[in-house]
């Protein structure tokens, strides 16, 4: 049960007849029913938060319930609020750090967030590392407030006492009960490696459109490492990266080439933000974020629906009667979205404005059957 419709629109059940109540979702897949003998309207589909409203704070369903033979449509709002269905989760359950054992205490790594789809408190909240007295954690809250934990080295290594470290790094949500998500660790003591890669700059910004062709080269970033040898030598990788974006963007790990291998789509994601990482043999890095803006062009055409209509008319029928409910979309944004409809044929009808994207057709004047 959603909601009680009949009752909240004055709507008399028994009495509607033979007039048809249909509820007519925006989007593909219908999410809500309507109870033909309660007027109560209650979900048809299950519904996932994270899958439909991704990164938004508030996730509203729209719909439509349409009166038939009275040419009424109500637009309906359901907000879906949050549970902890998700634990925080990491992209790799298993880092490898190569660490020279002339490495400075005091010096940080960056370590993979994690990610939990779930909002506010039920979301990611802290990390925490254990495994050994030689290493701690840090956690930065970067711009946005996401929080980046950072390997600490606490105590000095030394390869002759100790050749591997093993640590865990545990994500934990806010719920309650609350749920984590963990990351192993393993730390391999070589010896020196006194520099690590550094990017041209810390942000790489490029804006594209979203017919730009597969294979396209979006971005290059660069990175240098004054080490010679396998210690100088640079290696790119992604940081930060959805699934999603995975299966869109590439990065060559030798050039730094970030490349198009799938079809970008405005419509689905208008931006991506990514975190790419750079290290050398030593497996010293550094990281650098690379903003896309994927700009929108006119690649999806008007959608028009005939939502209802009227098989026939009185010709004493008065001026302004409707004859049928038009519903157009276009899922295009900015001017590209933008729809003008119009009547052709010299038809004795107009187009009037109703709800949002819906248009009446009324009828401009008498009619005359014998004409």
């Amino acid at each position: 049960f959603v909601g009680d419709v009949a009752k909240d629109l004055g709507l008399q059940m028994p009495e509607l007849g033979d007039r048809v109540i249909r509820i007519l979702d925006k989007g593909r897949t219908q999410y809500f029913a309507l109870h033909g003998k309660t007027g109560h309207l209650v979900t048809a589909e299950r519904i996932d938060r994270e899958q439909l409203c991704r990164l938004m704070e508030q996730c509203v369903l729209r719909c439509e319930l349409i009166v038939e033979g009275e040419m009424k449509v109500y637009g309906i709002q359901v907000e879906i609020t949050d549970i902890n269905d998700n634990a925080p989760s990491f992209r790799q359950s298993k880092k490898e750090l190569r660490l020279s054992e002339t490495t400075v205490p005091g010096s940080r790594f960056p370590l993979a967030e994690a990610h939990d789809p779930d909002l506010g408190q039920n979301s990611l909240q802290s990390y925490e590392l254990s495994g050994g007295k030689h290493f701690s954690l840090a956690v930065q809250t970067g711009p946005g407030g996401d929080q980046r934990p950072e390997l600490v080295l606490a105590k000095a290594l030394d390869r002759e006492e100790a050749a591997f470290h093993e640590l865990v790094l545990r994500a934990r949500d806010g719920g309650d009960p609350s749920r984590t998500g963990t990351a192993r660790i393993r730390v391999t003591v070589l010896d020196a490696n006194d520099n690590a890669p550094v990017f041209s700059q810390a942000e790489y910004t490029v804006r594209v459109p979203e017919d730009v062709p597969v294979g396209s080269i979006l971005v290059t970033v660069t990175a240098t490492d004054a080490d010679e040898g396998p210690n100088g030598q640079v290696e790119y990788s992604f940081h930060k990266i959805s699934d999603r974006e995975s299966e869109l963007l590439h990065l060559d790990s030798e050039t730094g080439e970030i490349t198009v291998k799938n079809d970008l789509d405005f419509e689905e994601i208008s931006s991506h933000e990514l975190e790419v990482q750079a290290h050398d043999g030593g497996e010293l890095s550094d990281t650098a974020k690379v903003f896309i803006t994927v700009t929108d062009i006119n690649d999806n055409a008007p959608e028009l629906t005939v939502s209802s209509a009227v098989s026939e008319i009185s010709e004493d029928a008065p001026s302004g009667t409707v004859v049928a409910l038009v519903h157009v979309h276009d899922r295009d944004s900015g001017a590209n979205g933008e729809v003008r409809c119009s009547l052709d044929g010299g038809v004795p009808f107009r187009l009037e404005k109703s709800l949002e994207d819906y248009y009446r057709v009324v009828t401009a004047r008498e009619l005359d059957r014998e004409q």
